[in-house]
């Protein structure tokens, strides 16, 4: 992958493994049942995850139909359906812990999204293909590579929300959050390094 990642300067250095989560996950109540849960620096050594997925996933460019014209997808992609094997083992091992400490309904399916630069994003929506159109779920994004903010909204309008997430931060949007918020990765003209962001999903939920 040619994108130029300029790690930490400890996250090269650090042994990858994932800490605690339990009392250091904190949560923010979004109204309308909604809540976002936000643990910093939840996996160690997240730069050299980094540089594993950047080499070890198969990923895709795609084009999409947007109104009456077809576009590139503005970032590199790849899911893992339920059952299939992960890129890297901590990936597994994350989602044996999201299980534990989220334990109503678990996680069964990784979707990886590679934002190369600051002109790769992701537009606002809501996860609302499947199940959660109509019913409280949950997504985990785990963040590894140069920070990017994500940014949630009411629908409806309302005054957004932004986390800078990137060097092994986890943010976990639950209850309605896909029905009744949004989210987006915004483009930036800032210089960037690049991200990958892995979101974990129950079944039944895209």
């Amino acid at each position: 992958m040619s994108a130029v990642f300029q790690a930490s300067l400890l996250g090269m250095d650090e042994e990858l493994g994932l800490g605690p989560l339990g009392s250091t996950v904190r949560r923010t109540d979004l109204g309308r049942g909604a809540w976002l849960d936000v643990r910093p620096g939840w996996l160690s050594g997240a730069d050299l995850l980094f540089e594993r997925l950047a080499e070890r996933v198969p990923w895709r460019a795609e084009r999409r139909r947007m109104y009456d014209r077809v576009v590139d997808v503005p970032r590199l992609l790849k899911f893992y359906e339920e059952g299939e094997t992960l890129p890297d083992p901590v990936l597994a091992d994350a989602m044996r812990a999201l299980d534990e400490h989220y334990a109503a309904d678990p996680f069964r399916t990784a979707g990886l999204c590679f934002y190369r630069d600051g002109r790769d994003s992701v537009a606002w929506h809501g996860d609302t293909i499947g199940r959660g159109a109509t019913e409280d779920t949950m997504v985990a994004i785990l963040s590894v590579g140069s920070p990017r903010p994500l940014m949630l909204r009411p629908r409806g309008g309302g005054p957004s929300l932004r986390h800078d997430l990137g060097h092994g931060d986890l943010v976990v949007m639950g209850g309605s959050c896909q029905r009744t918020w949004e989210h987006a990765v915004p483009k930036t003209t800032r210089a960037t390094g690049p991200r990958i962001s892995v979101q974990f999903r129950p079944r039944g939920v895209r």
